[in-house]
């Protein structure tokens, strides 16, 4: 894996999230008439979605509808693909994150990613955590010794490897990596965390551990959820959005609370995907 070394850019503590009940105020993140686009296929289109400070919101539908590609646009992964354009604004607390004056490194920073598959970087457990700290401009070593505990306890793993920080990242179990992958992120303290099927490539008591690490995260972070078992959806989210293959690109057919959208579906191609009759 080809890892750039760390830059210069000087540490600080992000601007204090507004803190509201959910629902309460403007949505943190607010996306409107969303359309992503490879070349001359057209993953999603003209998606509108509110995104809730201090909620989990999950993104559900049969695969291929954009879900994960909606969820990179996010935070501008999506700049890193090659022919791939995005039209449509997305907004962070108010300021618009696609236009040309955003600091994608800074946005990178409050919006975290997780993958589908654990992929931490080959190095040790420490330098997992330190590299992201170092990279963001952290120079004290105390002061990530001290963000690297604090992380690591919040993600449930200090007391599983803390005797073995300097031993390979790689050596973890497949639910102990996901959690460290997580840690990487909430290391920098972000506001918002996307996690991409976080759960399908673990063992059922893994994947029982890292959701239950997502509801424990529940109000201190504003999570996104892809994923495609709908009980882990009905468990975990306050919000859920459903997208759906139409005209040969995602369309958000419908969006609204859990229980709304659960118990009851406006949208009839939502009734049949949680009844199981379709998707």
């Amino acid at each position: 894996m080809n890892i750039p070394e760390p830059g210069i850019r000087p540490w600080a503590p992000l601007a204090a999230r507004p803190e509201c009940c959910p629902h309460e105020g403007a949505p943190l993140l607010s996306i409107k008439a969303l359309t992503l686009r490879y070349g001359a296929k057209t993953a999603f289109r003209d998606v509108t979605l509110p995104i809730h400070a201090g909620c989990i919101t999950a993104l559900v539908g049969p695969s291929g509808c954009g879900k994960s590609s909606f969820l990179q646009c996010l935070n501008r992964l999506t700049d890193l693909i090659p022919g791939c354009r995005v039209e449509g604004e997305i907004t962070l607390a108010g300021e618009s994150i696609t236009n040309g004056t955003t600091d994608v490194v800074l946005l990178r920073r409050r919006v975290g990613l997780i993958f589908q598959k654990a992929n931490p970087f080959p190095y040790s457990i420490r330098r997992n955590l330190e590299f992201p700290l170092k990279e963001h401009g952290m120079k004290s070593r105390t002061e990530r010794a001290a963000a690297i505990e604090r992380t690591l306890t919040e993600v449930g793993l200090w007391d599983e490897i803390k005797d073995r920080l300097d031993s390979p990242a790689t050596a973890l179990s497949g639910g102990q990596q996901q959690r460290l992958c997580i840690a990487r992120s909430l290391v920098l303290d972000p506001e918002v965390l996307l996690l991409d099927e976080p759960c399908s490539a673990l063992d059922p008591i893994s994947s029982g551990t890292v959701e239950d690490l997502i509801a424990g995260l529940r109000s201190r972070y504003t999570i996104v959820i892809v994923t495609h078992n709908l009980a882990q959806a009905r468990r975990l989210a306050d919000d859920v959005a459903v997208l759906w293959v139409q005209e040969d690109a995602g369309r958000l057919i419908e969006s609204g609370s859990a229980r709304q959208v659960f118990e009851s579906p406006r949208h009839e191609l939502t009734k049949a995907y949680i009844t199981g009759q379709r998707g």
